[in-house]
């Protein structure tokens, strides 16, 4: 349920009605705008009386929410949710130095799919930043169709992430594939969620538990509102900070690894108030059409791109049909560039 104020309210009147509803058992999210204060109702909202709420001076009206996530709702948080993540060796009083993520604020997060050694991803740290990049991503953990295929570095490819993070001063973005592993990720910026964990629940809930940053790819086989339901699962635990991401489903079509779904990119903007990345590499799987779906991704409004980028992808230990060389991310970041002041 949304409760929009009156203009004139006073901040004491709202005050009394959020605490009565407190006392109810209800959750209440406040959104400020220019005009009118905007309260979110999150519970068993089926004991409120509508008409009686909305009989009250200081009440414009009420509407009932259907949409099974409140918390990741547009309707509960009308403006754009900018998502802020250190950056490393920036001073830690205010104005520090951020990357911001949504709200016209557009990122690029890049760096291989498998942190391989430390000389490997610092390579990559330094090229990507020297591109314009916003903050370096690499898997350790690496979650895999067969037992048999290469696991990843785990404990020690979280310490060259963080060797790679110092050296180039970028934050850094990386995949938790099970709960058991998240004391081991004090040093990651921002904690992935992926594809094949979408669903994993109790995973979300303990995410929820933090004030990192969580970004949720959408899996393979997943609507858009499971995607945001699984975004209310960490919400809901009182963690905000949520980035989506777009990264493909499965579809018919063999010719690419999955169909990266565009419209997604729009049709989750009018739904949710948190930010939509696009994944195309994880998508496609061939670098050649890689460029033109980071282009067609950035036309179509997405708030970031997620890049996979080596630096020998003909000997990767992974994916190497995928990622970008330096050179051709160097590229694609001006063309991308040039898209948006466009756009603008």
């Amino acid at each position: 349920m949304v409760i929009v104020l009156k203009e004139q309210t006073t901040k004491e009147q709202k005050n009394q009605l959020v605490k009565w509803f407190e006392g109810q058992g209800i959750r209440v999210h406040e959104s400020d705008g220019e005009y009118k204060t905007i309260l979110g109702l999150v519970g068993d909202v089926a004991s409120i009386d509508k008409d009686m709420i909305e009989m009250l001076d200081i009440v414009d009206r009420v509407t009932p929410i259907s949409e099974p996530y409140k918390n990741a709702n547009r309707k509960f948080h009308p403006k754009d949710t900018i998502i802020e993540i250190n950056v490393p060796g920036s001073q830690k009083e205010v104005g520090r130095d951020t990357v911001k993520i949504g709200g016209g604020n557009f990122a690029v997060i890049a760096g291989p799919s498998t942190v391989e050694s430390e000389e490997q991803i610092n390579e990559i740290a330094l090229s990507v930043k020297a591109a314009g990049a916003s903050a370096l991503c690499g898997g350790a953990f690496r979650p895999r169709r067969s037992p048999y295929a290469d696991q990843g570095t785990r404990e020690e490819g979280l310490g060259f992430l963080s060797k790679a993070k110092t050296a180039a001063g970028l934050p850094v973005v990386s995949e938790l594939i099970s709960i058991e592993h998240l004391k081991d990720f004090d040093d990651v910026d921002v904690i992935q969620v992926g594809a094949r964990n979408m669903q994993n629940y109790e995973m979300l809930k303990e995410l929820g538990r933090l004030s990192k940053p969580v970004l949720l790819k959408r899996g393979l086989a997943n609507t858009m509102e499971e995607l945001l339901m699984s975004a209310e699962y960490v919400m809901a635990g009182g963690n905000t900070n949520v980035i989506l991401c777009e990264c493909g489903i499965r579809t018919f079509e063999k010719y690419t690894h999955n169909t990266l779904d565009l419209s997604a990119v729009p049709a989750l903007h009018q739904r949710t108030h948190l930010p939509v990345i696009v994944a195309p590499n994880q998508a496609v799987g061939y670098y050649e059409l890689v460029e033109p779906m980071a282009m067609a991704a950035a036309a179509a409004g997405a708030d970031g791109l997620l890049i996979e980028v080596h630096n020998d992808p003909a000997h990767a230990v992974s994916d190497g049909t995928q990622p970008l060389t330096a050179e051709q991310f160097s590229c694609l970041m001006d063309k991308v560039r040039r898209i948006r002041e466009a756009m603008a």
